[in-house]
C-alpha cells in the first residue's frame, strides 16, 4: 500500500516537472525573440547612419523575422528525412542542422542579393530611393508573414520563391507591370513542375537500383560490400562537386576542369575508405534489410549536414538580400546600386535568425517532411538526399530553374511513389514471395492462390498520403502571387504613412 502510494506520489512529481518546464520554455520563447529583435536594430544602428537610416532599423527587425521563418520552414526539407528514418534524433538534428547552417551562411552565404535586388526590377528607371526601400521592406514582411502562415499549416515552401513574390508585388505596385523582369518570373514558374518533379524522379532511380541491386538479392550481406561504397564513393564526389559550385559560390568560382578534379579526387579517396569500413561492418552482419539499412547511417548523417551548409550557403539571402539592398539604398542616396554588398552583420542576422527559428520552431515542419507524407528509413532517406544534390546540380548544368524545397519534398513523394508502385503492381521481390507467406506456419492451410490473393489484398495499399500531396502542391502554386498581393497591400500602406 505504501508503495504504491508513494509511485503515485512521484508520479505527480514528475508531471509536475513536466508542466514545469513546458511552462518555463513558452515563457522564454517570447523572450528570445525579443532579444534577438532588439539586438538585430542596435547592431543596425551602430552600423548604418544617414537620414535615410530610420528605414533601415525597421527592415533589420522585419528581416530578422524572416530569417526566423527561413529556419523554422526551410531547413526541415534536409533534416526532415534523416529524422523521419531514425538515423538522427530530433535533438541532434537540430543541433547539426543549427552549426551547418550557420556555417555556411557565415563562411559563404549570400549568392542572390542581386537577384531581388537588380535582376528582379528596373528600380534605376522606375523608383526613388524611398520608394525602393518600401518595396523591399514590403516584400520581406509579405515573405516573412506567408512562410509564418504556411509553417503553421505544416507546408513546406519555397522562401525564394516567397521573396520573389514580395519582391514583384510591391514593385508592381510603386511603378507598374513595367518595371518588372516577367522572364524570371516564367523561369520561377516553370520550376513549380521541373523542382519537384526532377527530384522525385532522381530519387526513385537511386531507390530503384538499391533494392534491385542490394536488398532484393539472396545474399544481401555480399551485395552490400560490392554496392554500398560506390554509392558512398558518389555521393562523396556529388557533393564535393555540390559544395564547391553552389555552397562556396560567393567566396570561389574555380573553373569546370578544377571543379571536375575535385569531384574525381573525393570519389575516388571516399571509395578507398569506404570500401573497408563497410567490410568491417558487415561482419557477422544478418542478411536481413533493416541490418543492411544501418550502412546508410553515417553516409545519410554527412548528407543531411552537408545540404544544411550548402542551404545556410544559398538561401540566408532569403532573408538579407533585401536588407542589403535597403542598406546600400539608404547609404548611397540611390535606389538600385550597381554592386549591392554584403555586410557582416547582415549576414549574421540572417545566420542566427535561421538558427533561432529552427531550433524553436523547426521541428513540427521537420516531421511533416519526415514522418507524414511517406515512411522513411535511412536507404530511403540518403537517396532524398543525394537526389536533392544530384538535381542541383544538373538543372544548373542545363541552365534550368529549381527550388531546393520543392526538390527535396519532391524527392520524398518519389520514393514514396515507387515504394507504393513496386508493392500494388506485383514487381517480384525475391526477398518477399507469396509461395515464401504460403509455407509459413500460420498459413499452411491456405492454397498458393489463395496466399498471393491475400498477399496482393493486404499489400495494395497508398504508402503516400494524398491529403498531404494536394496541401503542398497547393501551397507551392500560391506562395507566389500570395506573396505578391500581400506585399503590395503593404506597399499601400506604408507609402501612405511614410511616403
Amino acid at each position: 500500500m505504501a508503495k504504491s502510494a508513494l509511485d503515485k506520489d512521484l508520479k505527480k512529481v514528475v508531471q509536475l516537472e513536466t508542466a514545469t518546464y513546458a511552462r518555463s520554455r513558452s515563457l522564454a520563447t517570447p523572450g528570445l525573440l525579443i532579444v534577438f529583435m532588439i539586438g538585430a536594430v542596435v547592431i543596425a544602428s551602430l552600423s548604418v547612419g544617414g537620414p535615410l537610416r530610420y528605414f533601415v532599423f525597421f527592415a533589420a527587425v522585419i528581416a530578422a523575422y524572416m530569417a526566423l521563418n527561413i529556419g523554422a520552414n526551410d531547413v526541415a526539407n534536409n533534416m526532415g528525412p534523416a529524422v523521419g528514418s531514425r538515423a538522427l534524433t530530433m535533438k541532434h538534428a537540430l543541433v547539426i542542422a543549427a552549426i551547418a547552417e550557420i556555417s555556411g551562411a557565415i563562411l559563404a552565404g549570400g549568392d542572390v542579393v542581386d537577384t531581388v535586388s537588380k535582376n528582379l526590377l528596373h528600380p534605376e528607371q522606375a523608383l526613388s530611393v524611398v520608394s525602393f526601400i518600401f518595396v523591399m521592406t514590403s516584400a520581406l514582411l509579405a515573405a516573412s508573414l506567408w512562410i509564418h502562415l504556411a509553417t503553421y499549416l505544416g507546408a513546406p515552401v519555397s522562401t525564394t520563391h516567397a521573396i520573389v513574390g514580395g519582391v514583384v508585388g510591391a514593385g508592381v505596385a510603386a511603378a507598374g507591370a513595367a518595371a518588372v523582369e516577367w522572364t524570371v518570373i516564367g523561369s520561377i514558374a516553370a520550376s513549380w513542375v521541373i523542382s519537384p518533379l526532377f527530384g522525385g524522379i532522381v530519387a526513385a532511380l537511386l531507390l530503384g537500383f538499391i533494392k534491385w541491386r542490394v536488398i532484393y538479392r539472396d545474399d544481401r550481406v555480399a551485395a552490400a560490400r560490392r554496392w554500398v561504397p560506390v554509392l558512398v564513393a558518389a555521393m562523396s564526389g556529388i557533393f564535393a562537386v555540390y559544395l564547391v559550385t553552389k555552397g562556396l559560390q560567393r567566396i570561389w568560382k574555380p573553373p569546370v576542369l578544377l571543379v571536375l578534379t575535385v569531384g574525381v579526387v573525393f570519389t575516388f579517396g571516399a571509395f578507398m575508405a569506404a570500401k573497408p569500413w563497410v567490410m568491417r561492418r558487415s561482419r557477422g552482419m544478418e542478411n536481413r534489410r533493416k541490418h543492411i539499412a544501418g550502412l546508410f547511417t553515417v553516409p545519410l548523417v554527412f548528407a543531411a549536414g552537408l545540404l544544411s551548409f550548402a542551404h545556410g550557403a544559398n538561401d540566408v539571402a532569403n532573408a538579407v538580400g533585401p536588407l542589403a539592398a535597403i542598406v546600400a539604398a539608404a547609404q548611397s542616396g540611390f535606389a538600385g546600386a550597381e554592386k549591392v554588398e554584403l555586410p557582416f552583420w547582415v549576414l549574421g542576422i540572417g545566420a542566427v535568425g535561421i538558427a533561432l527559428g529552427l531550433g524553436l520552431f523547426g521541428p513540427a515542419l521537420i516531421r511533416t517532411v519526415g514522418e507524414k507524407i511517406t515512411r522513411m528509413d535511412t536507404i530511403r532517406a540518403y537517396c532524398v538526399a543525394l537526389s536533392a544534390a544530384v538535381t542541383v546540380l544538373v538543372a544548373s548544368a542545363f541552365g534550368l530553374p529549381v527550388s531546393s524545397t520543392h526538390i527535396a519534398v519532391g524527392a520524398v513523394f518519389g520514393v514514396g511513389y515507387l515504394r507504393e508502385y513496386i508493392t500494388n503492381s506485383g514487381v517480384p521481390n525475391p526477398a518477399v514471395t507469396p509461395r515464401a507467406l504460403f509455407l509459413e506456419p500460420s498459413r499452411l492451410n491456405e492454397t498458393p492462390e489463395m496466399a498471393l490473393a491475400n498477399f496482393q489484398k493486404r499489400e495494395r495499399r497508398r504508402l503516400v498520403r494524398r491529403r498531404h500531396v494536394l496541401g503542398i502542391g497547393a501551397a507551392w502554386v500560391i506562395t507566389v502571387p500570395a506573396a505578391a498581393l500581400l506585399s503590395a497591400l503593404l506597399y499601400r500602406v506604408m507609402w501612405a504613412i511614410g511616403g
